[in-house]
């Protein structure tokens, strides 16, 4: 088991990485963050944790790394050269990496850490910002069980559900099917908002009754209101749900999946992406049915 109380080094500070670090703090663990872009840091602060000037001082002393970045290319960036995590970490360190990527960078991220001494778990997350927030997230797990097991004080801070799925890549395999359902629910619940707008009926009225229902949801309950007052904010960017429906694609392909509704789903995010969405919340999937059905048009 890890110590009661452990070192941390928290890679990536953004939607997401900010307050689950900043959980960890609050929990009595000794957080250290690092950001690409500085000015992330204070929520981490001000929870009790400290800023670190770079990878190499954050993960110095660390016997937990925690890495949170957008995608595949980022996990490399952080973890891999002279500046990265894997030159800079002592041997014996746990590395829990919550982005979510290809389930076969995850893999060769075990593997080239193994050579350093250095045990990886993939463990990508579902909750969206809300989740991170309240410290309530949904945690899918891959690598071996021990690591999983001594990993389970610094998860159960961040996540209710914590599971371990199998050996490395398994979490991201998880995470994968995770944003596909939550893509295709995101997508009905935005064609029953126009369908019942478009109906004359009580948008306020027929989602709750809709949320009490087997059409209920927890992408309904938590999306309702960005559903309702048309609030975009992201708590989980179009463009990160448009790089997830690539990994998911292409991960069922390669085992002989077929996604129709699925790859529907991918191309209607894709659509978003490219009209200059991406960076909105994954519940303006509600403005391409708009446009579809002609809003705003006499």
């Amino acid at each position: 088991m890890a110590h009661a109380m452990t070192t941390i080094a928290f890679i990536g500070l953004g939607i997401m990485g900010s307050p689950m670090a900043a959980n960890l703090a609050n929990a009595g663990h000794t957080v250290r963050g690092w950001n690409r872009s500085p000015g992330r840091a204070d929520a981490l602060v001000a929870a009790g944790g400290t800023e670190a000037g770079s990878i190499a001082e954050a993960v110095r002393d660390a016997e937990v790394v925690i890495t949170m970045v957008p995608a595949s290319p980022q996990v490399e960036a952080v973890a891999y050269g002279p500046d990265g995590i894997l030159e800079n970490a002592r041997p014996g360190t746990l590395l829990i990496d919550h982005s979510s990527i290809t389930p076969q960078t995850s893999v060769d991220l075990a593997e080239a850490a193994a050579g350093k001494g250095i045990r990886v778990l993939d463990a990508p997350v579902s909750g969206g910002e809300a989740g991170a927030v309240e410290g309530v997230l949904s945690i899918m797990v891959g690598g071996d069980r021990a690591d999983f097991e001594a990993a389970r004080p610094v998860l159960d801070v961040v996540g209710t559900t914590v599971v371990h799925c199998g050996p490395h890549g398994a979490g991201q395999t998880v995470k994968a099917a995770n944003q596909l359902i939550v893509a295709v629910n995101i997508q009905a619940c935005a064609e029953a908002v126009v369908f019942l707008e478009k109906s004359g009926v009580d948008l306020t009225a027929a989602l709750d009754v809709l949320g009490g229902g087997l059409a209920g949801s927890t992408v309904l309950a938590r999306k309702k209101g960005n559903f309702l007052h048309r609030d975009y904010r992201p708590g989980f960017k179009l463009e990160l749900h448009h790089k997830d429906m690539g990994i998911v694609t292409d991960a069922a392909r390669t085992v002989g999946a077929p996604l129709p509704v699925g790859a529907t789903a991918a191309q209607l995010i894709a659509s978003a992406v490219a009209r200059g969405d991406g960076a909105l919340d994954h519940s303006a999937l509600l403005r391409g049915v708009e446009l579809l059905s002609g809003y705003g048009r006499e």
